[in-house]
Parts: C-alpha cells; sequence; structure tokens
C-alpha cells in the first residue's frame, strides 16, 4: 500500500503537471474549481462509514455480507444525497453552463464510490494487496488516458470525464478482485437495525469529514468566486508542488507513534519526550523542504508548469510553509487516537477552517491569490497548535510542541 501511495504521488503529480501546461492557468482552473467543489461534498457520501465497518468486520466476520450489503446502500443514499446538495448549491454560485455540466459529470463519479465497501473487506482480513493492485490499475489507466488525451488536443471535457472514469476502474478492480475469492454476493443483503446503528457511530465522522473538506477545498471555491478561474489555475498548481511531501510526515507518524505509545507504559516522561522528539522530527524535516522551495519557488514554477505559471511562485513560497503545521498535526493526530480524543480533534478543524474562510474573505481582495496562501498557513497553525493552547486535555501538547524547537535528545537516560 505504501508503494502504491508513493506511486500515485509522484505519477499523479507529473500527469497532473503536464496536464496543466497544456490547458493553461485558466482551463485548468475551470478544472481544480469543478474538482474542489465536488470535494466540498463529497465527505456527505461517504458518510463516515470506513472506519466503521472495517472495525465490525474485525469483529464479527460472519455478519460479512450483512455489514457490506448495509453499508453498500448507505453509501449509495448518500451519494445521491450528495448530488442533491450540489444541485441546491451551484444555484448560489456564479458559475456558466459549462462549469456546472463539468461539476455534475465529477459529481456522478461519488455514485461508484459505493463500491469502496469490498476495500474495507479487504482492509478488515489485512489483504492490502488486493486493494494496492486495483488502485495501481485506476492510476494507470487515468494517467495514460490524460496524456493521450493532451497528445491528441483534446477539449476539456474529456479531463473531466476522466475523473469518473477513474471511480468506475477501481470500483471494476475491486468487484473483480472480490469476485476471485469467490465470496458471492453482498448487494441482496440490508438491515435497517445495522444501517441505524451503523448511523448512529457514523455521525461525528460525517462531521469530522465535511470540516475536513471545507477546510482543504473553501479557498478555491472562494478564489473562483472573488477573482476568477485563472488565479484558480495558479494557486492549484502551485499547491500541487507544495503538498507533494504530505505522505512522509503520516509515514513518519505512523511508523514511529507505536514506540511512543509503549513508552507510555513505561513512564509519562519518557512518554512525553518521544513526543517531543517526534514533534521535532517534524518541524526540522518542514522547515529542510520549506526553506530551499522559498528560495527557488519561481524557478521550480516556471520549470515544471511553463513560464506563465511563474506568477504562482509567492503562493508556493508562502504555502510550502504550512508544512510544519501539517506534519505536527499528523504526528498530534497519532496522539488524539491514543488519547480517545477526536472529538477535540474535530472542533479544531473546526475552527481551523472557520479561520480559513474569514481571513480568506479579508485578505483576497488585497492580496490575491498570496492572501489564500498566507490564510492557510495561519489557519493550519491555529488548527494545529494555537488552539491546543485552550482546553486543558490539549494544553500539554502545545507546549511540547514549542519545546521541540530544542527537545533535548538523549536528556533522559531511559530514553534510548
Amino acid at each position: 500500500m505504501l508503494g502504491e501511495q508513493v506511486l500515485r504521488i509522484f505519477a499523479g503529480l507529473f500527469v497532473v503537471i503536464y496536464v496543466a501546461r497544456y490547458l493553461g492557468p485558466k482551463q485548468f482552473g475551470v478544472y481544480s474549481y469543478a474538482l474542489a467543489f465536488v470535494t466540498l461534498f463529497a465527505s456527505i457520501a461517504k458518510l463516515g462509514l470506513d472506519g466503521i465497518v472495517v472495525r465490525d468486520l474485525v469483529n464479527h466476520p460472519e455478519k460479512r455480507d450483512v455489514y457490506l450489503g448495509t453499508a453498500f446502500w448507505l453509501k449509495m443514499a448518500g451519494a445521491l444525497l450528495t448530488l442533491c446538495i450540489l444541485a441546491t448549491a451551484v444555484p448560489f454560485t456564479g458559475n456558466d453552463r459549462t462549469t456546472i455540466l463539468y461539476i455534475f459529470i465529477i459529481g456522478s463519479g461519488l455514485i461508484f464510490q459505493s463500491f469502496d465497501v469490498m476495500d474495507f473487506y479487504f482492509q478488515s482480513k489485512v489483504l492490502a494487496k488486493y486493494v494496492a493492485a486495483a488502485k495501481i490499475v485506476q492510476l494507470a489507466i487515468s494517467s495514460m488516458l490524460k496524456l493521450y488525451f493532451v497528445f491528441v488536443q483534446a477539449d476539456l471535457l474529456w479531463f473531466v470525464v476522466v475523473s469518473v472514469i477513474d471511480q468506475i476502474s477501481l470500483a471494476l478492480s475491486l468487484a473483480f478482485a472480490y469476485w476471485r475469492r469467490k465470496l458471492g454476493s453482498f448487494f441482496g443483503h440490508f438491515a435497517m437495525g445495522t444501517a441505524r446503528t451503523m448511523l448512529k457511530n457514523s455521525w461525528p465522522l460525517i462531521l469530522s469529514g465535511v470540516a475536513i473538506s471545507l477546510y482543504m477545498r473553501i479557498d478555491q471555491i472562494m478564489i473562483k468566486e472573488m477573482l476568477g478561474t485563472r488565479e484558480v489555475g495558479l494557486y492549484s498548481a502551485a499547491v500541487r508542488v507544495s503538498e507533494a511531501w504530505y505522505f512522509v510526515p503520516t509515514i513518519v507518524a505512523t511508523s514511529l507513534f507505536p514506540a511512543i505509545v509503549n513508552a507510555k507504559h513505561v513512564s509519562q516522561e519518557l512518554y512525553n519526550q518521544r513526543l517531543r522528539r517526534l514533534y521535532s522530527m517534524m518541524l526540522y524535516l518542514a522547515v529542510g523542504v520549506a526553506v530551499p522551495v522559498t528560495l527557488m519557488a519561481d524557478s521550480i514554477m516556471a520549470t515544471l508548469y511553463g513560464a506563465m505559471y511563474q506568477e504562482g511562485g509567492v503562493v508556493l513560497s508562502i504555502h510550502v510553509w504550512a508544512g510544519i503545521f501539517v506534519g505536527l498535526g499528523v504526528a498530534n493526530g497519532q496522539w488524539f487516537l491514543t488519547e480517545n480524543l477526536q472529538k477535540l480533534a474535530t472542533l479544531n478543524t473546526l475552527v481551523g477552517a472557520a479561520t480559513n474562510v474569514v481571513l480568506n474573505y479579508f485578505l483576497i481582495p488585497i492580496y490575491g491569490i498570496n492572501g489564500v496562501a498566507f490564510a492557510t498557513f495561519a489557519s493550519y497553525g491555529i488548527a494545529a497548535y494555537l488552539a491546543l493552547l485552550f482546553h486543558s486535555k490539549t494544553r500539554a501538547r502545545f507546549y511540547e510542541m514549542t519545546s521541540s524547537v530544542n527537545p533535548g535528545w538523549g536528556r533522559h537516560r531511559g530514553d534510548q
């Protein structure tokens, strides 16, 4: 799965760069805006069921068909509900008919996300190779189609259609892998009681998913409404470069956190020390990326995307520093799970999202897309760092993060 993720990030980045160079900032802005608009509501279609279904399949494998069938039809209903929400929201935007068409084409792909329930089965059985293989097939088809459409100089519509083909190819790949294991069909299984229990457990995760989607995509929506599609293209291109390395903090945190949790059984002092060292690693890793990118931002944008995107260099030089708080947030996300404080994590995310919207509203008219980059940096900092100061259960994390600038490596003899 790690190999698939790394391949997806690097292949996806370079294919996107190739597509962006072909489309130009304005057309790429329309494409990015349509994707962002759908993503803003896509978490509703998931209904927060992913982790819950995996957990239930692990605990009660004999109820596999009931869990998968119920989750499938719930996610199908969630996708249809999301399309209705899109239809309600679109009239309040200033989009032309073509952009609205693109939004609904991309949105139709949410229906095929219902087949993700087969992914949950493979996760519950620790059969990651099947999921990874399915996603590699999806990535290969998507990349080849996009490169082909650039080669034949196709219209933007075809790149939009690829977004739906992505979902269809993944659904078919998962279905084929599930069929190869001769597990039968779950489509005829639906239990109302199970559905109620799933939704009762998932509603906080739905709220969290909406908050995260709002947090990650509202900037592109506001840029389109306040500045235009060309600016969306410039900003999106810069952000894709800035975020290209974000998989690294996740790998580091996932790999090291078991040792940190084990330290808690030894002593609270050792636990805090190792957390501080993890924070320090994230901090200096992010700074190590941000400094050279800032110094070469204009050249990076011009080299990757062409001279027409060089204007996004300032955005890149500001946005890349948000990686500090991304790394700290990923590390602290593991701590929230360990301490069972997911609700506080969701609250911090909501605060960050609200801050992002407010700052964008005031900064975009003055500083344009550069203001959006600064708003992202500030809101990430508030959500992942400053907000910790204002709750008694997280205040210690704030001080540990602050002291991570000088983590006192090896200060305690027991921290070996």
